[in-house]
């Protein structure tokens, strides 16, 4: 209840936020070995790796394409020329944010564990706790900022190449500017950790027809706004987050949304169709369209439709890095890789920061971060070669045993906790709150039950009262301000 959680965020500043301003940090572990490292983005992935690696003792350079930190969560109203997404010679456009986007977890589950996601009161911040785009942006500024991590960074920088030479040493090719006359310029590092997210490169629909099809298709990657859409039929494919905010979003100013997902028992959206929206309509999925710009789902029903949007996620995309093999990315499986982070033939030199999804992304990548900056040093010792790869094949195996689809492989879902857990016990800490996990749970049955409001109505109280609480006791000197 938003009455419960003003209360809670008087108890917070009142508690919490006072006292120096400066963070306890890690003390220095000269014993162990100082590696230099090139971290590639810095998103939230990349800005927590490097502040771990930092904290370790490690030399750190950080490359961002981007004028600034915040990577994905960088909203811009421009699209790329291609509305697929599908043209590799394409001026990428990085964020798939839409202007309206909120967040679909409560702040105190997102934030990072020793940073707390908190509203700081001031005017031009949005204090809600399922803020928008924006607030999680500055959060990421405030980070970078209170952790002195802009002085590793090198923005407008992007790579173009990463490869192992010889003593196992990786060669970092990059380009800054915008210029096309720019000249590659060449490092050499210990390490190379991957950190460019995966909301980038489209994964689209195999739709029967599409090439004679008369409407404009596109990908979610490439929506923004609903004007474009005002008084048009519209057809999405998908049922995830994006598809069910696209919907709501759309529904304001089309005359129909049909929404084609894999399962017509789509849980949020069948609650959406029958209950809240009446200008929006369930099907299985698409059979295939035709010239006449009609679209034939699978159930035999037909609607005539001027727009059919892919909301079908993303692929994993490394054009710049060079494994010899080692590494590839097969039906969206990063692989083969050590509890989706390190590929056994090439660890410690190379590791992925962020691959995980349907999980609380940022503790996942401050765990994933501690644990490749403890290898890199030595004060924490990987399994051997053999013993890494019998445990990705058991992995494998046990998913092929269980039916989930290869391009499953990093979604975590009910066992992300365990996985965070494992990580915190490699690493010799403690794992995930209690508290985190519950509300992150209660998230979720409340995301089912009310899709359309979750954001602004909830009963986990008192779990958001002992996450406060938490943060008074581990976090006692921090202060919310930018």
């Amino acid at each position: 209840m938003v009455i419960g959680y003003n209360r809670v965020k008087r108890f917070l500043f009142n508690a919490t936020f006072n006292g120096s301003d400066q963070l306890p940090m890690a003390t220095s572990i000269s014993p162990f070995k100082s590696r230099d490292v090139a971290v590639i983005g810095a998103g939230a992935a990349g800005l927590v790796a490097a502040r771990e690696l930092r904290r370790e003792g490690h030399k750190v350079v950080v490359f961002e394409q981007q004028p600034q930190v915040g990577g994905t969560w960088l909203y811009t109203p421009a699209v790329e020329a291609d509305p697929l997404g599908s043209d590799p010679a394409r001026r990428v456009v990085h964020s798939s944010l839409y202007a309206s986007l909120r967040t679909n977890l409560p702040r105190e589950v997102m934030g990072f564990l020793d940073y707390p996601f908190v509203s700081t009161g001031e005017p031009h911040r949005d204090s809600r706790r399922f803020p928008g785009h924006r607030e999680v942006s500055f959060y990421l500024k405030d980070f970078a900022i209170r952790f002195g991590l802009s002085e590793l960074i090198r923005f407008e920088t992007e790579v173009v190449y990463a490869g192992l030479v010889e003593d196992e040493k990786w060669r970092v090719k990059f380009r800054s500017g915008d210029d096309a006359a720019a000249i590659d310029v060449e490092e050499i590092f210990d390490a190379v950790i991957v950190c460019n997210g995966h909301f980038t490169e489209p994964r689209l629909a195999e739709i029967p027809g599409i090439d004679s099809w008369p409407g404009k298709h596109m990908h979610s990657h490439n929506y923004r706004i609903p004007k474009p859409f005002r008084d048009q039929v519209v057809v999405l494919i998908g049922s995830a987050a994006s598809a069910v905010d696209i919907s709501m979003d759309i529904a304001q100013v089309a005359k129909e949304i049909h929404i084609a997902s894999r399962s017509v028992e789509a849980g949020m959206l069948q609650k959406l169709c029958g209950d809240h929206i009446d200008n929006m309509w369930l099907h299985p999925m698409i059979e295939s369209v035709q010239k006449d710009g009609s679209v034939i789902f699978c159930d035999g029903s037909v609607v005539l439709a001027d727009v059919i949007i892919h909301c079908t996620g993303y692929k994993y995309h490394f054009p710049f890095l060079d494994t010899n093999g080692n590494v590839k990315v097969d039906d969206n499986r990063v692989g083969p890789l050590y509890k989706h982070v390190f590929p056994p033939l090439l660890a410690p030199g190379l590791s992925f920061v962020g691959l995980p999804w349907k999980v609380a992304p940022f503790p996942l990548f401050e765990f994933q971060s501690k644990w490749i900056a403890g290898i890199l040093s030595g004060r924490i010792q990987l399994p051997s070669q053999e013993e890494m790869m019998a445990d990705v094949s058991a992995f494998y195996s046990s998913l092929e045993a269980s039916g989930t689809p290869k391009r499953y492989t990093h979604s975590l879902d009910v066992s992300q906790f365990e996985y965070d857990d494992w990580l915190a016990s490699e690493c010799g800490i403690p794992g995930v709150e209690e508290w985190r996990k519950k509300m992150y749970n209660a998230t979720g049955k409340n995301r089912k039950a009310r899709p359309d409001k979750y954001r602004d109505e909830w009963e986990d109280e008192d779990w958001m009262l002992e996450a406060h609480k938490d943060f008074a006791r581990r976090c006692p000197n921090v202060v919310a301000h930018n």
